[in-house]
């Protein structure tokens, strides 16, 4: 109840406050407009911005596009609280900077030619000819800094609607840029489900071209995909889950979603227990999606040492149990409640009752703290040097080995015997 009422409020200040009258866009605003009449209007936001101001959601990403060139916008932002990052100049694009703010400017252009990867762009000054090189409708909504619509291509209807819908000719649109099916895929799951016939099966016809984009921008367009709330329930949508899992074949466990959904809130999963939940199997296809896509070495190593937990579960049946205490000092207790979900979400044997009670146990379960340090096998009689890593680990071992504990005399008759 709290939550809701948090959430009205903040959609009524969005509604009484909204994101284009803070004062440093307003400022850059004007900066940008300056040296031109009223009539010509110099900048408007564009994308995902302007979509959630209309469906009142919380504005984070800002995309401004502009009649000037990036040249333009640094010579404006000179002497000023703004730094100019150029993030992708040769695209037209540059980022302003400070210390609240992030907004990436692009200039108009009109693409002369493409080839499913990259486009030879043209710079213009004509909004309509902007909206028309875009992927859908919904994102070709622009909007000024007086709050005024811009609506060339008829977004602002599909959004009400729901409706993900390509500009002009699908085929020709995925042909333009193949990572525009995966985007599709992306907004879909968002707003709705439902693929219409046309759009599926220019889908189809053009999926090989996903070979020619790079690993790199499909792996970001997949992790976007991953964070959607909504991605809980692709398994709902027939044509949609097909069409991810031709392209994304190493997600086949996807039907674990459904058992995901049983024990947990999915804005709670983080990325690697996402990816260890629909990833891993006996044939660790983990491994090998992790080379496919070169993902980071932190999400490799968890997802790693998630599959090799699974493998000691299934030997251990006291790893929920008699070493339980022993496995949360070894890793923490946030690791095996995650660990406890995935178990949980990997085996249809299980059932709700077994999670809830190893759930419970590891929330009540006491978290042991091995204090023998350098300093106390020192105080005990030790050299200072190379051994005492070794020495502890031996002492930390027995100390697990037998229930936390370990005597004075035990430690000291272990030191001794790495002195002889």
């Amino acid at each position: 109840m709290l939550d809701t009422s948090f959430n009205f409020i903040k959609k009524i200040k969005r509604s009484f406050f909204p994101f284009y009258k803070n004062k440093e866009i307003q400022f850059v605003f004007n900066k940008l407009q300056e040296g031109f009449s009223k009539d010509i209007i110099v900048a408007r936001f564009v994308g995902g911005c302007v979509r959630k101001y209309l469906t009142n959601e919380e504005v984070d990403d800002i995309d401004i596009a502009t009649i000037l060139s990036s040249n333009d916008i640094k010579e404006k932002f000179k002497n000023t609280k703004f730094k100019v990052v150029e993030t992708g100049v040769r695209h037209g694009t540059v980022t302003l900077v400070s210390k609240k703010l992030k907004l990436e400017l692009t200039t108009l252009r009109k693409d002369l030619e493409t080839d499913g990867r990259h486009a030879e762009v043209e710079y213009i000054d004509d909004w309509q000819l902007d909206s028309e090189r875009r992927d859908f409708t919904i994102n070709s909504i622009y909007l000024d800094i007086n709050g005024k619509i811009l609506d060339p291509q008829g977004g602002v209807t599909d959004l009400k609607n729901k409706n993900v819908k390509f500009i002009g000719d699908p085929q020709k649109r995925i042909e333009e840029d193949y990572l525009r099916i995966i985007r599709f895929i992306r907004f879909k799951i968002i707003y709705d489900f439902k693929v219409e016939p046309t759009t599926s099966n220019a889908i189809k016809l053009n999926l090989n071209g996903i070979k020619k984009i790079s690993k790199e921008r499909i792996l970001v367009e997949l992790y976007k995909i991953l964070d959607l709330n909504n991605f809980k329930n692709l398994n709902e949508s027939t044509d949609l889950k097909e069409i991810f899992i031709i392209i994304f074949p190493e997600f086949k466990n996807l039907e674990r979603l459904n058992r995901l959904n049983q024990i947990c809130d999915y804005s709670q999963i983080n990325r690697s227990l996402l990816l260890a939940t629909l990833l891993i199997d006996e044939k660790d296809t983990h491994e090998y999606f992790g080379h496919k896509y070169n993902i980071s070495k932190n999400i490799k190593d968890n997802l790693n040492l998630f599959a090799k937990s699974l493998k000691l579960i299934k030997e251990n049946k006291n790893f929920f149990a008699k070493d339980l205490e022993k496995n949360i000092y070894l890793h923490d207790k946030g690791y095996l409640i995650n660990l406890n979900i995935l178990n949980f979400t990997t085996n249809s044997k299980l059932k709700f009752k077994d999670f809830s009670e190893i759930l419970k146990k590891i929330l009540k379960s006491k978290t042991h703290k091995f204090t023998i340090d350098g300093k106390y096998l020192i105080d005990n009689g030790m050299q200072q040097g190379s051994l005492m890593g070794k020495v502890l680990k031996e002492i930390e071992v027995e100390w697990l080995k037998n229930n936390f504990q370990i005597s004075k005399d035990r430690i000291k008759e272990i030191i001794r015997s790495h002195s002889n």
